[in-house]
């Protein structure tokens, strides 16, 4: 889940950029620690499900809140970081990410609401830092290799997704259950008592992902950065002029929605009797799979890719997602398990494939189409609701079919424009 900075571009402001191994060392393990909070989601919805009795709909404001951040926050992180600087913004975005895993503790006692707070400004911080980081990887040594070092950092990144959902499960899922069959729940003084030990079993964990975020700003802070200045592209115009562009922009909002749903949902998924039957503590390192799948995924399809067209290997990844989503749908037992566990490697390619062609020969325009691309992660808080909603009215299985609807739009997406970029591409 490595996501893209918006508009704010980066430009050198002093030459050389010898020694930059312990800065980009310092940068990459923001990349695995923010794919690290982002995934710990999956987790503990699931978890704050069964403490409050929430529906799915209710459940799934986590990433409501979560990702609307990303479309509420995107451009004032702009602006933010062009008026402080982008190493002092990295400073800020982890101070606001502590922040919010420190609001966790709090929140343990005061309810769901503050939980909910707590992960919007966690993911204001998360966003903050997208918004400075990815510069640095850019300049951090030769422009010849600045596309490997992105690739290295986000591969960080989804190592963060992939190792969150085992730890977090053994950190907050052991021991987690229904209050419903709990003996000792039938009066009101007992259904608090065990939702407060119940959300305790988060205070821990996001109280020493608020001291490693405080460590890793005052190590960022220290740091010998390269001192770099931001700068806005020229306009080119409407960008809604850029059909390309906007069916894009259409196609990373129901992308993200898609991942972000399905990652929300799986352990509840495995959980269902007819599938696996699993406890959320079982069920939550599957979700490791599922992330894992697209961390493997992205060396594949960067070999691949390099003697097929992006937009052919797009549609072909959306196309299997759908057909794995319909297993998972209309099969049960492990089978249906592992066609949804599946998903994650197909998943693996189409973040920076669409991003990269919707962005296609923009020229000016380019900076603020990548904000526009941006603000659609916003899918990722829209679409988990949607979902969430189908679910409760018509059964948790069933409500997949929403994520293979999106993919289905990205099927057409890379079919359309596939002939644009094959051999380096003529509009």
């Amino acid at each position: 889940m490595a996501f893209f900075s918006p508009s704010t571009q980066a430009v050198p402001a002093q030459a050389g950029t010898q020694g930059s191994t312990g800065p980009l060392l310092v940068v990459t393990v923001l990349f695995f620690m923010w794919g690290m909070l982002t995934a710990l989601n999956d987790v503990l919805i699931p978890h704050l499900k069964a403490v409050y009795t929430l529906s799915y709909v209710q459940a799934m404001l986590v990433q409501f809140c979560f990702f609307g951040a990303y479309f509420i926050v995107s451009l004032p992180a702009g602006a933010l970081i062009r008026r402080i600087g982008y190493q002092a913004g990295v400073v800020a975005g982890l101070g606001i990410a502590a922040l919010g895993c420190l609001l966790f503790y709090p929140a343990a006692h005061s309810g769901y609401a503050l939980f909910l707070i707590a992960f919007f400004v966690l993911a204001t911080g998360i966003t903050v830092l997208q918004v400075a980081a990815n510069p640095y990887v850019t300049i951090l040594g030769s422009a010849a290799t600045a596309s490997s070092r992105l690739t290295l950092t986000q591969a960080f990144n989804s190592l963060g997704t992939t190792v969150a959902p085992a730890i977090g499960g053994a950190l907050i899922l052991t021991g987690a259950a229904t209050s419903a069959g709990r003996p000792g729940l039938t009066n009101a003084a007992g259904l608090a008592a065990y939702r407060a030990q119940q959300a305790a079993a988060v205070q821990a964990p996001y109280l020493w992902l608020a001291a490693a975020l405080l460590g890793l700003g005052l190590l960022f802070a220290c740091a010998r950065l390269p001192r770099i200045a931001s700068r806005q592209e020229a306009g080119g115009g409407s960008l809604l002029g850029h059909r390309h562009l906007v069916l894009g922009a259409v196609g990373i909002f129901v992308y993200v929605g898609a991942e972000v749903s399905i990652g929300s949902f799986l352990i509840n998924f495995i959980g269902e009797g007819r599938i696996a039957g699993l406890d959320p503590a079982a069920a939550a390192p599957y979700v490791s799979y599922y992330w894992g799948g697209a961390m493997l995924g992205r060396f594949v399809g960067f070999a691949v890719m390099r003697k097929v067209s992006p937009g052919l290997a797009l549609a072909f990844n959306a196309a299997c997602s759908i057909l794995l989503i319909l297993a998972a749908v209309m099969g049960h037992g492990p089978a249906a398990m592992w066609a949804l566990l599946a998903v994650g490697l197909c998943n693996s390619i189409m973040f920076p494939t669409i991003f990269s062609m919707a962005l296609h020969k923009l020229g000016p325009a380019t900076g603020q189409g990548s904000g526009l691309l941006c603000m659609a992660i916003v899918g990722g808080a829209v679409l988990p609701f949607v979902q969430g909603l189908v679910a409760d009215a018509a059964g948790l299985q069933l409500s997949f079919l929403v994520p293979a609807a999106c993919y289905l739009f990205i099927l057409y997406f890379g079919l359309k424009y596939a002939p644009m970029y094959r051999n380096g591409g003529a509009a």
